[in-house]
């Protein structure tokens, strides 16, 4: 009823009405409602949107609070990671060197051991060559004797004893030996 008073209330007074008026029964049910309103809201809409707005907040410090936690954990893990790196690279530059001087060390042994075939070939050579050299020097030898042997039995005309003329002939070319 009270909304046909003010409605007709309102009809009546619709041509006096301007923006700029003042309406006095208007004012107190705005107040009216406003209150109403602002009371219903307090009691009943309020405190669900603090509680909601609450729980929002605590969900977000939460997820803050996880998020850092991840930041710290996922720092921690990179410089694991970066300090395994580190060990990784130390340890393949070591394996790496190690492997150099292996190999250094391999080829100085082989070229040792080629010097000293190398100088086992040398002496063996210069052995064959020194009995070689005295083999040739004995038959020389034999042969100076024998074609000495023969002309000096030419000379006397008999054939002189063999084994005493090869002594003598023997004996005199190793004084000339031992003259020089």
């Amino acid at each position: 009823m009270a909304l046909l008073a003010l409605l007709a209330l309102s009809e009546g007074a619709g041509k006096d009405m301007g923006p700029f008026k003042v309406e006095g029964g208007l004012s107190l049910w705005t107040w009216i409602v406003f209150i109403t309103l602002f009371l219903v809201l307090k009691k009943y809409a309020w405190p669900a949107i603090l509680k909601s707005a609450e729980e929002r907040e605590q969900t977000i410090q939460r997820q803050l609070s996880e998020a850092e936690r991840l930041n710290a954990e996922a720092k921690a893990l990179m410089l694991q990671q970066e300090k395994a790196m580190a060990e990784s690279r130390t340890a393949a530059q070591a394996l790496l060197a190690e492997a150099k001087n292996q190999a250094d060390r391999e080829r100085s042994v082989a070229v040792e051991k080629t010097k000293a075939e190398q100088e086992e070939l040398l002496a063996r050579a210069r052995r064959e060559i020194a009995a070689e050299r005295e083999r040739a020097v004995a038959d020389l030898r034999r042969e100076a004797v024998d074609l000495s042997l023969a002309a000096a039995s030419r000379l006397v005309g008999e054939r002189l004893d063999a084994d005493a003329d090869r002594r003598l002939v023997e004996g005199y070319l190793t004084s000339l030996e031992t003259k020089r």
